[in-house]
């Protein structure tokens, strides 16, 4: 190999045959793991970064929440998918992982986002999980103030 160097996309690099000293150029880029998504029905489709990013998009729609902000939470869980090394994941792992960082983030979307993914019969089923998250709330206050006194 005689030289190296990174583009945007790829990594080209120069080089030479050892036995006839004649000098080529490859390009190198990073295959992405192909995810699939088993969904509630059986039904299989492949992980589309957009669509997970457009279900935050809603859920944190009209909230004070910075506009980069779904590519990210998007980006972030798709990079502890493919931590996982499986090829299929169910569509239940990835709801779990976009509610448990909706749950940090705010109130409202986590409330909108679980009121579309978990399904709710009816009204007083939305309530208990209402409840349920004023709990986690009310407890990670508490903690946090422990810790605050602990330093």
């Amino acid at each position: 190999m005689i030289d190296t160097r990174e583009t945007s996309e790829s990594i080209r690099r120069r080089r030479e045959c050892l036995n006839c000293q004649q000098r080529f150029t490859t390009y190198e880029r990073v295959a992405k793991a192909h995810l699939s998504v088993v969904k509630r029905t059986g039904e299989r489709e492949e992980f589309d970064l957009e669509k997970l990013a457009a279900g935050i998009r809603k859920a944190v729609a009209k909230r004070p929440v910075p506009p980069e902000t779904p590519e990210v939470l998007a980006k972030e869980i798709e990079a502890e998918l493919l931590d996982l090394g499986r090829a299929e994941l169910d569509s239940g792992l990835i709801g779990s992982l976009v509610m448990r960082r909706l749950r940090e983030l705010d109130d409202v979307a986590y409330v909108r986002f679980a009121s579309v993914y978990r399904r709710y019969p009816n009204v007083e089923s939305l309530v208990e999980e209402i409840e349920e998250f004023r709990e986690w709330k009310r407890r990670e206050a508490e903690l946090e103030a422990q810790l605050k006194l602990g330093l």
